[in-house]
């Protein structure tokens, strides 16, 4: 056992891993400091998307999640959801959240693992679905977790009636509890403290629902329209490939709505406690907020300006000389170039220092510790994460 959701998703990195593109099952260490692994249980992926903060995932207004999109909220099939799993992904999850957090569970490069090296991975070669009863047998199993469900769920009355779903459920209920953050200046701002923001943040907000334009995508109680757009952020990494794909490529929503209109396309994230999850991104192309700023306020310029350096991806002999091969793909770039939702706003380094200062106001104060914190210990007798 060498992973855990906190391993891409620590607090002490804003619920994310600090790292543009993650390293799953294999790896070694949290954060900065994680490492690919070693011999045969080393990855043979970088995971090819940043790692999401869990911000606020337990409102109800989520009802699409993943950076493509690839989980929402419809009557396709029986579970309610449409999803990679289609009609193989069971019913009863009680929110989005928890049926997304059934899938990186069974992702190989996430935590499953590869071919051949443990039971789980072996048997998601023959459908998505056969990994969870393997998994829900292994926690109700484990230290007095089955006992746990017992005195939790009313409907569970013994340890053999858990399921991958009552797991989902338990798993979202901490993380829409943990990670709810409304205790921010701006939260503060908005309830009618008009001191709760500097003069600068107060500018920053002007602008933000002003002359910069943000707010067009960034609207709403969680600064968020659950839209896609294609933002042209610099495209490296292994790429989120089909099986028909050529060559390494990211084409975003397009991979889940077969629309060509949405290509590289990608969903507009909540910006609470944006401060907090760099590096920025899809793709965690950009290591600061005001980078990323001002990416949005010019594309084409930013782009052209990206070096390979600010990509935060940890040494991997194996695998680095496909992080960057996209660029050499004219093709590709061209597409990728033409995809983009977002016009040129000429702004000052001081209006941008504004919009930077009300970014920051969207910290919480308890967002850096979370709710409960992190435990001394957890059921299972497993190592928790810990930042060395």
């Amino acid at each position: 056992m060498n992973i855990a959701c906190s391993t891409c998703h620590h607090p002490a990195f804003g619920t994310s891993d600090s790292l543009s593109l993650g390293i799953g099952e294999g790896g070694k260490g949290l954060g900065p400091n994680r490492t690919v692994g070693y011999g045969e249980s080393a990855i043979k992926k970088r995971i090819p998307r940043n790692a999401s903060g869990l911000w606020n995932l337990g409102a109800k207004e989520f009802r699409t999640l993943f950076h493509d999109g690839r989980l929402s909220f419809s009557d396709l099939y029986d579970s309610g959801f449409d999803s990679v799993a289609e009609e193989w992904l069971p019913s009863g999850f009680n929110s989005i959240l928890a049926a997304q957090a059934t899938f990186p569970l069974v992702s190989q490069f996430e935590m499953a693992g590869n071919p051949k090296e443990n039971e789980i991975a072996g048997a998601l070669h023959d459908r998505i679905d056969a990994g969870w009863p393997i998994l829900a047998k292994r926690v109700r199993g484990t230290g007095d977790y089955g006992k746990r469900f017992v005195e939790a769920f009313e409907e569970i009355k013994t340890p053999e009636d858990v399921t991958i779903v009552d797991i989902s459920n338990a798993l979202a209920a901490f993380i829409g509890s943990e990670w709810q953050s409304i205790d921010s200046p701006y939260d503060s701002y908005l309830a009618g403290d008009q001191f709760a923001l500097s003069k600068s943040a107060r500018n920053g907000l002007d602008l933000f629902y002003g002359k910069a334009g943000c707010s067009k995508c960034h609207s709403g109680a969680l600064l968020t329209d659950h839209k896609f757009h294609a933002i042209g952020l610099p495209p490296f990494g292994p790429g989120r490939t089909r099986r028909f794909d050529p060559a390494v490529r990211d084409v975003g929503f397009m991979a889940e709505s077969d629309n060509l209109d949405d290509a590289y396309r990608f969903r507009t994230p909540s910006l609470k406690n944006i401060a907090l999850t760099a590096p920025y991104g899809h793709n965690g192309a950009y290591p600061t907020l005001k980078g990323i700023i001002k990416h949005h306020l010019n594309p084409k310029l930013s782009l052209a300006k990206w070096t390979q350096d600010m990509a935060a991806l940890p040494n991997a002999p194996n695998l680095s000389n496909i992080d960057f091969v996209v660029w050499d793909d004219r093709f590709e770039m061209a597409r990728f170039s033409r995809a983009l939702d977002i016009a040129p706003r000429n702004l000052s380094d001081r209006q941008v220092n504004d919009i930077l200062s009300f970014l920051h106001s969207l910290t919480g104060k308890t967002a850096k510790n979370g709710n409960l914190g992190v435990p001394e210990q957890v059921p299972s007798g497993l190592p928790v994460d810990r930042i060395e």
